[in-house]
């Protein structure tokens, strides 16, 4: 029985795949550029960032907008030599005109959270535009972003996602058709359709006013960022995605370091959910506003799900009249549509984004499902943690500056240690590959692709992260050339 409500569930989440496909509309039209661009703070959260700190500076300030209209904060939390390399790359673009204000806390209250509570009331603009330290945002992204807020509705707009790295190896290009899925189809269709969508960190500009109105940065939830959109939609801003403009950014390039960053966004999901989900239930929204707000909020309770059906399958799969007991009649009518919504929804994002070279992407799709299978342990760990703690450790992602195939990221600083989910991971692996005999000796032949899904996911997401741990490093990584001196920083 909680095998077959498990797989009604995954159901849901699979069929919804397809609907948001469906519906994924056209972008929102392009207003006029106003005759006189405002006052924007441009706020950059760093946090122990060596690699990727300066060329993230030297970015913002080769935005092409007006230097007596542009205002930027850098909000550094670090603890290491960055604050220094940060200060002597301020200084030298202070001494071009650009107003920059190192703004550097004691103690990392709240974390990203807290370090944008306590730079917004400093910030001089009406409009904030936010960038993580591993994204590079071409000179024309303000700009082209600014232009939505012509209508005064608009709290918020987001913009699309690039990459910097995608063809490093075969983790980040299955993590590139992964965000490109996301916002190319999900978030094109919440917008399109008015259903609730969120801002995703970074790359994206809000009003001031309606962050004021959603209540602020607050620190209660790993996903700062989502909380913060559906309290301001909640208040009645309107938010905007313009997937036309891109910022590329970095993909995490090992599996720990990615592990780790879905288990942040897990655990920030739940409990946002356990958060907003009455008062979106409360609002004056459509059911149907209300039914994707909730599938968007919980989309990764499929996880947990995924995890109860592989433990269960060996067990059912022990009886006698396996090849007809309810596990394999559910799977069969309700598992197979359901497991290829994901992949229909990314196919359509490679279409949209490359026309004629997307069915290039038909293996790489075919293997992110196995990426994500073999994710589930990990972020089953973190649904059940959203589901009772509240806040936690903002465990931020390792950047590196890897771009080309050559560059080598294992030497140096920020290296995470072993995960050891990759033995539980493993086992995993070979527990569903007992499942595959059992099936086979019982005629289950519904099961089969299923089971070796699992196989083939655990093995790749546990094997990689045992591995690249075990791979030898270097004890040199160059950092050791540092601005003598911070001037002008500002303490927090």
């Amino acid at each position: 029985m909680l095998n077959s409500l498990a797989a009604l569930w995954l159901f849901t989440y699979g069929i919804n795949a397809y609907w948001l496909t469906a519906r994924r509309g056209a972008p929102p039209p392009v207003p006029p550029s106003p005759g006189r661009w405002p006052l924007v703070t441009v706020q950059l959260p760093v946090f122990n960032e060596l690699y990727v700190c300066r060329r993230l500076l030297a970015a913002t300030c080769a935005l092409d907008y007006p230097r007596e209209a542009l205002h930027i904060q850098v909000l550094d939390d670090s603890t290491d030599e960055t604050v220094q390399l940060l200060a002597a790359a301020i200084e030298e673009q202070r001494r071009l005109g650009f107003s920059i204000e190192h703004l550097h806390r004691k103690e990392r209250h709240g974390f990203k959270a807290g370090a944008l509570a306590a730079a917004t009331p400093l910030a001089n603009g009406e409009y904030i535009a936010i960038f993580d330290a591993d994204f590079l945002p071409p000179p024309d992204w303000l700009k082209r972003a600014l232009v939505h807020f012509a209508d005064g509705r608009v709290g918020l707009v987001q913009t699309r996602w690039g990459h910097t790295n995608p063809g490093y190896s075969l983790l980040t290009r299955l993590q590139a058709l992964g965000i490109d899925g996301h916002f190319a189809v999900e978030q094109q269709a919440r917008c399109a359709n008015g259903y609730y969508f969120n801002f995703n960190g970074t790359a994206g500009v809000w009003r001031k006013r309606a962050i004021e109105a959603g209540g602020g940065w607050q620190a209660d939830t790993l996903a700062e960022d989502l909380d913060l959109s559906y309290r301001s939609q909640l208040a009645g801003w309107k938010a905007v995605y313009d997937g036309r403009i891109v910022a590329p950014a970095e993909l995490p390039v090992s599996m720990a370091a990615y592990k780790m960053q879905q288990y942040r966004w897990a655990k920030g999901s739940i409990q946002c959910a356990r958060k907003l989900l009455g008062r979106v239930m409360d609002c004056g929204g459509s059911p149907m506003q209300k039914l994707q707000a909730a599938l968007h909020l919980t989309g990764y309770a499929v996880h947990p799900l995924m995890v109860w059906i592989v433990l269960c399958s060996v067990p059912l799969l022990t009886v006698s009249w396996v090849g007809q007991h309810p596990l394999s009649l559910v799977w069969g009518t309700l598992m197979v549509p359901a497991t290829f919504g994901p992949p229909t929804l990314y196919l359509a994002a490679r279409r949209d984004l490359d026309p004629r070279g997307w069915r290039r992407s038909l293996a790489a799709v075919a293997l992110l499902a196995v990426l994500g299978t073999g994710l589930s342990l990990s972020n089953s760990r973190a649904v059940l943690a959203g589901l009772f703690d509240r806040g936690g450790a903002f465990r931020r992602t390792p950047k590196f500056a890897v771009v080309a195939r050559g560059d080598r990221w294992e030497h140096k600083r920020y290296r995470l240690p072993l995960d050891w989910g990759s033995f539980a991971e493993l086992a995993l692996s070979l527990y569903a590959g007992w499942g595959i005999l059992l099936a086979f000796h019982g005629r289950a032949w519904g099961m089969l692709p299923f089971l070796l899904l699992y196989v083939l996911g655990y093995a790749y997401v546990g094997g990689l992260g045992l591995w690249q741990h075990l791979r030898p490093t270097r004890q040199s990584d160059g950092t050791q050339a540092l601005a003598a001196s911070a001037p002008q920083t500002r303490r927090l």
